[in-house]
């Protein structure tokens, strides 16, 4: 069963299991401790601190081991704050940054402090200007920029921002847990943070790395173990086991990378011409090598990995059907793509052009299916009737069938004429734009309706 959701989590490298079953044998005890079981633990320890500080660029005494990426995040943000809360309590982030990113903003914002999103053009990448004209802003305390984008895949100008960043003394810290394992970030950053889990390496380590220099107040309970920066016992087998995963796959890199991104540009070219009304998103060029993500008009994401995932492909969505919290995702609403019906395709090491050639084969069907058991399998209509306006009443009905339903009567308006579509799903205000730049029609805005929700207005222009 091909397992296309590596962003999500990689599976285990085979080296990574390799030590972490050897080291479960020989790194059971403290290495705090004086006596030989904690020696043994302590030379593991340092020599897994060495490899990755290797990997990362940094100095060993600069990178700590975490229990998760979120909490190196969390503990990044928090302790350079704290340590330039002199300067301001101002945070700059792009508005496509990892969740984990945003909660922090979010628990600062509640704590009085000042969060600026920084916006992103339709390829994902943030505006390199933008950014820099929010770092002039008096009270700038941090920036935080991911190295590439989890959901599209759309390398970040973290070179850019970094000589923006050091122009502006604020410390810049990345988020680089796509890309760790396909190569170090750029220079210039002041802080960074991984989760091996991306990698191949166990779940439950994250690296977190702060240059020397720069101003950190480790915030929390803290003891004497990882700088004070994690307390708690180190997960040591699985510690050993990310180190040596991400040296394996660093070494793997170049070969792989190439590889994948050949099958990858076979996705983005075929998708389009397999299945009508596709639309790619992200950077085609400066982009993660393994991931491509693309949105399906008229098609229910939760059901079409549902049925792929029948179909034997494990692939995931930034659709707000899959979520928990019923909202798009907030990476493809700032990029003003459409979210309904998307896939995000994440291959990870090993994947055969076999697998890709079956996904390929597959894909059309299920996506036809769907679309016929939502009634959109004649979603365009296409012989005008004289009436000047048209009204379609979607309150009620989640995305795809407020769009599906404007598909449906957008013929039945002469050229020039507009529909009106009242929906209360938030998904509309995204998908609805975005069927629009897809279809070419023309997106003439919301109102509040009387009725209730929100109505879009959409004149027909072809």
């Amino acid at each position: 069963m091909p397992y296309f959701d590596a962003a999500s989590a990689a599976p285990l490298h085979p080296v990574a299991r390799q030590a972490l079953l050897a080291s479960l044998d020989e790194g059971w005890a403290d290495p705090a401790r004086l006596y030989r079981e904690g020696r043994r633990a302590r030379l593991l320890l340092d020599a897994a601190r060495e490899a990755a500080a290797e990997a990362v660029g940094c100095r060993p005494d600069e990178l700590v081991f975490t229990p998760s990426g979120t909490r190196a995040v969390h503990a990044g943000i928090s302790g350079a704050l704290a340590g330039r809360r002199r300067v301001g309590n101002r945070l700059v982030v792009s508005a496509v940054e990892h969740s984990s990113v945003l909660h922090a903003g979010e628990a600062l914002a509640s704590a009085g402090g000042t969060v600026t999103e920084v916006p992103v053009g339709r390829s994902g990448a943030v505006d390199a200007d933008a950014f820099t004209a929010a770092l002039a802003v008096a009270g700038t305390a941090l920036a935080c920029l991911q190295s590439a984008n989890h959901e599209v895949g759309t390398e970040q100008p973290v070179a850019e921002i970094a000589e923006a960043c050091r122009a502006a003394s604020v410390p810049l810290l990345v988020d680089a847990a796509q890309s760790l394992g396909w190569g170090p970030a750029p220079e210039g950053w002041s802080l960074l943070t991984a989760s091996a889990h991306k990698w191949g390496g166990p779940a439950g380590v994250g690296l977190l790395a702060v240059r020397k220099g720069v101003r950190f107040a480790s915030q929390g309970p803290s003891d004497e173990r990882e700088s004070g920066r994690a307390p708690g016992f180190e997960n040591l087998p699985a510690i050993v086991a990310a180190a040596a995963s991400l040296r394996a796959v660093r070494a793997e890199a170049a070969a792989e990378g190439a590889r994948l991104r050949g099958l990858v540009d076979r996705i983005r070219a075929r998708v389009p011409e397999l299945v009508p009304d596709v639309e790619v998103v992200g950077d085609p060029v400066r982009r993660l090598p393994h991931l491509v993500t693309f949105s399906c008009l008229y098609v229910d994401g939760e059901t079409l990995l549902s049925e792929l995932d029948r179909e034997g492909f494990s692939v995931s969505s930034g659709s707000s059907c899959t979520s928990s919290t019923l909202t798009p995702s907030h990476v493809l609403r700032a990029m003003g793509v459409l979210s309904e019906g998307n896939v995000r395709v994440s291959l990870p090491s090993g994947t055969t052009e076999e697998d890709v050639d079956r996904f390929l084969a597959v894909l059309p069907g299920v996506v036809a299916t769907v679309r016929e058991r939502l009634g959109a399998s004649g979603a365009v209509v296409s012989a005008p009737a004289p009436s000047g306006s048209l009204v379609v009443d979607s309150l009620g009905k989640r995305c795809p069938i407020p769009v599906i339903e404007l598909a449906k009567v957008i013929g039945d308006v002469p050229v020039g004429g507009t529909v009106t579509v009242l929906s209360d799903d938030a998904a509309a205000r995204l998908d609805i734009p975005a069927w629009c730049e897809m279809r070419g029609q023309a997106y003439v805005g919301e109102e509040t309706s009387a009725a209730g929700g929100t109505a879009y207005v959409v004149r027909r222009t072809s």
